[in-house]
């Protein structure tokens, strides 16, 4: 895991510079393309230089077929699991489209919106209304973030 010394602001602005983005599947590239794994990973980047691993090639219905909680999986091995009661700005949301159905949308906790990118639309900042938040999977902080 790297290490980082930033604040949950320097997050914020970080994934408020992905705002408008074009959603493109599989992509990680401000300003051109990126999807909600591409999101967090481009922030992931800004933040500590390097990509924390190569993203293996998914579909969207990834992981439906097995079951494996892989974006779950993956978060923990680069970022640090919150309780999501604990979640503040500049922390990563992970949510389930479905219950009982794997966790495979991700977005930026920014208050009372988070920032994400989802099909059909560019990366945008919106409300986190009742019907997100019961879809919560986990959360998780970016190590090394201060105030």
């Amino acid at each position: 895991m790297h290490e980082i010394k930033a604040t949950r602001a320097d997050i914020l602005a970080h994934a408020r510079a992905w705002i408008g983005t074009p959603y493109h599947h599989q992509a990680s590239v401000r300003g051109v393309g990126t999807d909600c794994l591409g999101l967090v990973r481009g922030i992931y980047r800004d933040l500590y230089g390097t990509d924390g691993e190569a993203a293996p090639a998914y579909t969207r219905d990834w992981s439906d077929a097995s079951g494996e909680e892989a974006m779950l999986i993956a978060a923990r091995r680069h970022l640090i699991e919150i309780a999501p009661s604990e979640a503040a700005p500049g922390d990563v949301l992970v949510f389930r489209y479905r219950q009982r159905h794997v966790a495979k949308h991700a977005a930026i906790l920014a208050g009372a919106t988070f920032i994400h990118a989802i099909e059909g639309a560019p990366v945008s900042e919106v409300p986190l209304i009742a019907w997100w938040r019961r879809r919560i999977a986990g959360a998780f902080s970016f190590p090394g973030v201060t105030g």
